[in-house]
């Protein structure tokens, strides 16, 4: 990707515009209502290409559905967007690599029509079982065909289920209250889960297809799944069985199925979803055995209302720059801990403090998690420090999103290490590297009391400051008349100083002195000190993303 794709999203910060939210599909007024409490909404439904590319380009974030696709070319029209959300699950209208490269966030609301999605797949193979479609239209069509209308019942069928996830788990606790017995396969699955329910867990997907009855498909749509129910698969099912699709259409052929159907191999299928959208023409229309809807999966009122909450809810979490949990592009986990969502704003600061200290970054950085924070899956945590490294340094946007594909392409290499060992704290975050030839270590942590990221040790010094805006770290002579001599010369410039800490490390002559300061410090008064009678190093920090220092007693 060219590096003028990683462009800055700066402004006229002496004017700085309003946030534009772009929405061009539907979303539940609930949603809409929390995004207009907050910014400027611009509601531009059924763009076409041209229109689209028009309106992007002042969008701070973008909120559409399934049919608005977001191609590169849309992206890279974009000059200020963020954010991208969809009002719903599936993110396959979305160039997720070329978001991930410009450093947009992409965010969607996975739960919010599980319900609606498990509930409507049991509504389809009952259908389909007992003729349900059929039957209404002979009858109102004034005929009374009951015996050629016969079906059969789930009690004791199998149901093979592929992709066990949270729609495929909400299927199979209500398949199993109709006695069906059940077999699934996800290379993801939690065994727990499926034991749980008392669902089999199989190896592969020819394993489910040749076990089933009815086989209910619960996939994402990617490079592996894509046509995953061709013909070929399709001779690997029982004979007569039943396909429902309730997730992707491209994850069926449907020429295949049809094909399937019309001979006799498959007794019927029924489908939500098909591979284009919408879709008034498929060769499974025009078959008695095959029920259909048009993606209906989530058009449930609770549902719309859910995925209209939750996706306004990431929007605005994502435009002020907080963590957003369902963020689809960014690699923290499947859930975040509370404790380590509290430590995410110590890691970030850290990550800044370590960069400025070091004006600039290392060629290999380590990242130390210690203490019962090591328990949990902390990938947010390393993302947070490595963000507040990297914005600190560069001028182009980082964020979540890209941070690790700018520390790939700079060659900056990074170790994770975790310790149940955080000395005298219950949890700690360790930053180190080489900095011109030497390895440069911060520590910090997040003080309990006031819920605050604390720097509690640079290199061997013990030291416990609140990282803020303008800072001062000074190496100097123990001895008296030091401190004074910089508190002096600070003030002499009209530099406050808000918060001094002292460091020691046992037997040394040194000490590091940490200041919290309201004004940056000029170049001249930064030189002098350096040159100072008992200064033996001064280093003047800007930590651009944090707020102004206060007293700190």
């Amino acid at each position: 990707m060219p590096e003028m794709l990683l462009r800055s999203r700066a402004v006229d910060v002496s004017t700085p515009p309003q946030i534009k939210i772009l929405v061009t599909e539907p979303i539940a007024e609930s949603g809409l209502a929390l995004l207009r409490e907050h910014h400027t909404l611009v509601m531009a439904k059924g763009l076409d290409k041209p229109s689209l590319l028009r309106e992007i380009v002042d969008a701070d974030a973008l909120v559409i559905r399934s049919a608005t696709k977001v191609d590169e070319e849309v992206l890279t029209a974009a000059s200020r967007l963020k954010v991208v959300g969809r009002a719903g699950m599936g993110v396959d209208n979305v160039d997720l690599d070329a978001a991930t490269r410009m450093g947009i966030l992409v965010v969607n609301a996975p739960t919010s029509n599980s319900i609606s999605a498990a509930e409507h797949t049991m509504a389809l193979i009952l259908a389909q079982a007992r003729n349900i479609p059929r039957a209404d239209a002979s009858l109102r069509s004034k005929k009374w065909e009951r015996a050629k209308l016969g079906g059969v019942e789930l009690y004791r069928k199998t149901l093979g289920i592929l992709g066990f996830g949270r729609i495929g788990i909400l299927v199979a606790e209500r398949a199993a209250a109709f006695g069906m017995q059940l077999v699934a396969y996800d290379p993801y699955a939690r065994p727990e889960a499926a034991q749980k329910i008392q669902v089999e867990l199989l190896d592969s997907v020819e394993d489910v297809l040749g076990r089933s009855d009815f086989v209910t498909l619960h996939l994402p749509l990617t490079p592996e799944t894509k046509g995953l129910i061709n013909a070929k698969t399709i001779s690997s099912m029982r004979d007569g069985a039943r396909l429902v699709n309730v997730s992707r259409g491209a994850v069926v052929v449907e020429e295949d199925l049809a094909e399937a159907i019309q001979s006799g191999k498959l007794a019927g299928a029924a489908i939500d979803v098909f591979a284009t959208e919408p879709c008034t023409d498929s060769p499974l229309f025009s078959l008695s055995d095959a029920v259909v809807t048009p993606h209906l999966g989530a058009s449930t009122t609770e549902a719309q209302d859910r995925a209209g909450m939750v996706v306004a809810e990431q929007i605005l979490a994502a435009l002020d720059g907080n963590f957003v949990p369902y963020a689809v592009n960014v690699d923290i986990g499947k859930q975040v801990s509370e404790e380590v969502r509290d430590f995410m704003p110590v890691a970030e600061s850290l990550g800044s403090f370590f960069a400025s200290y070091a004006s600039g970054v290392s060629d290999s950085i380590e990242i130390l998690v210690a203490g019962t924070l090591a328990e949990h899956d902390t990938r947010a945590l390393v993302l947070s420090a490595l963000k507040g490294i990297f914005s600190h340094a560069l001028e182009e946007p980082v964020t979540f999103v890209n941070v690790r594909d700018i520390a790939k392409r700079r060659g900056v290499k990074i170790r994770e290490v975790s310790s149940s060992n955080a000395q005298e704290y219950v949890s700690l975050l360790g930053i180190s590297g080489l900095v011109g030839g030497k390895t440069l270590e911060v520590s910090g942590t997040l003080d309990p009391t006031r819920g605050e990221p604390r720097v509690i040790q640079v290199n061997e010094y013990d030291i416990d400051i609140c990282p803020s805006a303008h800072m001062a770290m000074i190496v100097n002579d123990d001895r008296p008349g030091v401190i004074g001599h910089v508190g002096m010369a600070l003030g002499d410039a009209g530099v406050n100083i808000a918060n001094m800490i002292v460091g020691r490390h046992v037997g040394d002559p040194l000490a590091m002195m940490g200041l919290n300061l309201d004004q940056p410090v000029p170049t001249e008064v930064m030189e002098a000190l350096r040159s100072s009678p008992g200064v033996l190093d001064a280093k003047f920090l800007h930590l651009s993303s944090l707020r102004e220092s206060q007293p700190d007693v």
